[in-house]
């Protein structure tokens, strides 16, 4: 990606695009005192480097620009919390994912830590910032073993968009999955408990606890919520708490979600 196209970009910007952390992680780094630029710490955020001609190390290891950043897909346990680290001593699915390996892995967005399901890691800040952007409306597919079954009036609901506290949330793509359904097998692995219904929930918000609270207002408590597919990547047969790299039709589907814009002077 080093190329004459690119010019001098904020520093957080730049670690976030070689894979060091996030954007916001990245900005702890640099008020850490632990990023350097030629030789001299920053740690004024906003400051910038011309990744042609400066030297950059974090902890004292040079970092550049990579050639291609690397997507990864697990499958989540219930039990995990969806960070890097916790101040709770909490399992992290940092344990998960083979950060030895790639250096700068992050999850991009988060399950709730009784959600099982798929969850995106990837050392691009850039698209990880993308893909969580509301603007980019990004579908993301759940399966929800919950309470009663849903009428058809209340998946109608759920359709034209349930009220919620902070608002109304956008229109759902939603069914009450039959016995059977492979998509209900990760949240009803023996059969669908008596008094219980599998709901499937195509929702492009990132509401707080969410699909949680569509369905807890149509009358539904979830039990339990698994997530299968987060934009063009589906999980597929990755077992539960392991791993796997996309393809390269899966990764060309990302890039051409969140678009290949040449990088500015001025970078928002």
């Amino acid at each position: 990606m080093t190329d004459e196209r690119i010019y001098p970009m904020r520093l957080q910007r730049f670690l976030a695009r070689a894979g060091v952390a996030s954007r916001r992680g990245s900005e702890n780094l640099m008020t850490a005192g632990r990023v350097c630029v030629n030789g001299v710490v920053v740690s004024e955020l906003g400051s910038k480097v011309d990744p042609l001609v400066d030297v950059v190390t974090v902890d004292g290891r040079q970092v550049s620009l990579a050639d291609g950043h690397i997507y990864l897909v697990l499958n989540k346990p219930r039990g995990y919390v969806s960070t890097m680290s916790d101040p709770h001593g909490r399992p992290c699915v940092k344990k998960l994912v083979p950060t030895t390996r790639y250096p700068g892995l992050f999850p991009v967005g988060r399950l709730d830590i009784d959600t099982t399901g798929l969850l995106l890691f990837t050392t691009n800040g850039d698209a990880a910032q993308r893909m969580l952007h509301p603007s980019m409306h990004v579908w993301k597919r759940y399966a929800a073993l919950v309470r009663g079954v849903p009428t058809a009036a209340q998946i109608e609901r759920l359709r034209t968009g349930v009220r919620l506290d902070d608002g109304r949330a956008q229109p759902a793509e939603a069914e009450v999955l039959k016995a059977g359904d492979p998509r209900a097998l990760p949240v009803a692995p023996e059969g669908i408990p008596h008094a219980h219904s599998v709901v499937s929930l195509r929702i492009h918000e990132g509401k707080k606890h969410q699909v949680k609270r569509m369905l807890k207002a149509i009358g539904h408590e979830v039990v339990r919520l698994h997530r299968d597919t987060f934009g063009p990547i589906e999980l597929g047969d990755v077992a539960l708490g392991c791993w796997r790299e996309v393809t390269a039709d899966e990764r060309k589907a990302i890039e051409d979600l969140v678009g290949n814009r040449p990088t500015r002077t001025e970078d928002s």
